[in-house]
């Protein structure tokens, strides 16, 4: 099975009232330990990286395991490029085999924003590629993309309807109270704003800043109409506690076929649990 766009999952996600889970890879070992979890539950999954798995990894190499990971498993799998600003790296991802780009410009002025995004929006259409964008702010830190507290604000219910039109953008992702990276506290969601957004636009609507979020949170997202939930710092931090311990274990083991085979099943479980939450289990 090929890679496939992102946008065919997300529809029938949105028409069955359901999400897809996303998990952002940074290597081989996280690559097949969201796989395993897929095919298990047998879900369809997008794989994601950020521009700073790209500088780590290399594009081509990322495209040449996931295509690798779409043929083996046999599960239906998109591609995705994650908050990215840069348009050189979007379209060098496009060209290379990415099925879905997220073109961030949620730092600049409304209108700039559209600016930029429809320039990804014309390439990538041409190429049957999926597009992503934002509007309003998620907060915290996503690599070296950063916003803080008093800087994130709130997806305004109508500006997205205008958004929306004037981009003409596959799937919008919203801020209504999510951050990246982990809380401090319980955090805040806006249910009451994510049903007057849904009400509004006919898309897929994405959650960012979906690690930590307590699971009945993310379910009663899932059930006012979020169609993709994304999942970044509890793979990472699963994958760091899993080789933590083993080392404190086994000071003198150095076979990484080894301790990547427990930083792998860490996340294969975290995976699994997400899958769940965002009811695409099953759906396949």
């Amino acid at each position: 099975m090929e890679l496939i766009s992102s946008r065919e999952l997300l529809y029938k996600a949105m028409e069955d009232g359901y999400a897809i889970a996303a998990f952002n890879i940074h290597n081989l070992e996280t690559l097949k330990a969201v796989m395993n979890a897929a095919k298990l539950e047998k879900s369809p999954v997008i794989l994601q990286t950020t521009p700073g798995t790209l500088r780590h990894v290399g594009i081509a190499y990322i495209v040449a395991i996931a295509k690798i990971a779409a043929d083996d498993y046999g599960i239906p799998v998109s591609l995705h490029l994650d908050h990215c600003e840069d348009l050189e790296t979007i379209y060098k991802c496009i060209d290379n085999g990415y099925t879905s780009v997220m073109v961030d410009g949620s730092k600049l002025p409304f209108d700039k924003n559209i600016e930029l995004v429809k320039k990804v929006v014309d390439y990538a259409h041409k190429r049957d590629v999926q597009v992503e964008a934002e509007l309003g702010r998620v907060g915290g830190t996503e690599d070296d993309l950063t916003v803080s507290d008093y800087e994130a604000f709130l997806t305004d219910p109508d500006m997205a309807v205008e958004y929306v039109e004037r981009t003409g953008i596959d799937s919008l992702a919203i801020a209504i109270g999510t951050a990246h990276g982990m809380y401090k506290d319980t955090p805040k969601i806006d249910f009451r704003r994510l049903k007057m957004i849904r009400k509004l636009v006919n898309i897929p609507l994405v959650l960012h800043g979906a690690s930590g979020v307590p699971d009945e949170m993310i379910k009663r997202a899932v059930e006012l109409g979020i169609n993709k939930i994304n999942i970044a710092t509890d793979l990472k931090n699963a994958f760091g506690k899993a080789l933590k311990n083993f080392f404190m274990e086994n000071p003198n083991e150095y076979d990484s076929r080894k301790y990547f085979k427990l930083a792998m099943e860490a996340v294969k479980h975290v995976a699994i649990s997400k899958i769940r939450l965002a009811g695409c289990n099953g759906k396949i």
